[in-house]
């Protein structure tokens, strides 16, 4: 069974800056994490999901969407088994719910939702004066 995870906080002002973790449990499952590209998306409210970072399953290559480029960094540890996006220069507009979510592949695709299998619960992040 695979379990994805995001933890971190949820509410900063403009301006600042927060980092989000998303922990892979793979236990029992067969699945070995750095096999797996991950990605983070996010849902802003009244809106559809959107793709936001990727990152390759070994960590040399990494995806993002035009709005976060140059703000945002995906990274990821491949002995803990973990995720991360630190976030810079945060406006209202990224307010949204961030997901994490795992891709069966070691490339981390286009960036489109249904190339991800699994997915987190999701993570309130609050950009707000």
């Amino acid at each position: 069974q695979v379990q994805l995870q995001e933890s971190g906080p949820d509410l900063v002002k403009p301006s600042q800056m927060l980092s989000l973790t998303c922990t892979v449990s793979c236990q029992s499952s067969g699945r070995r994490f750095s096999s797996n590209a991950m990605g983070w998306f996010r849902q802003a409210p009244g809106k559809d999901r959107e793709f936001v970072a990727a990152i390759s399953g070994i960590g040399t290559s990494q995806y993002y969407t035009a709005s976060v480029k140059g703000r945002f960094t995906i990274s990821r540890d491949n002995f803990k088994n973990m995720v991360y996006l630190q976030m810079n220069s945060l406006k209202p507009e990224d307010t949204a719910v961030y997901y994490c979510a795992a891709r069966p592949a070691e490339h981390y695709g286009l960036g489109y939702e249904f190339e991800y299998d699994l997915w987190g619960q999701g993570t309130q992040v609050t950009v707000s004066s």
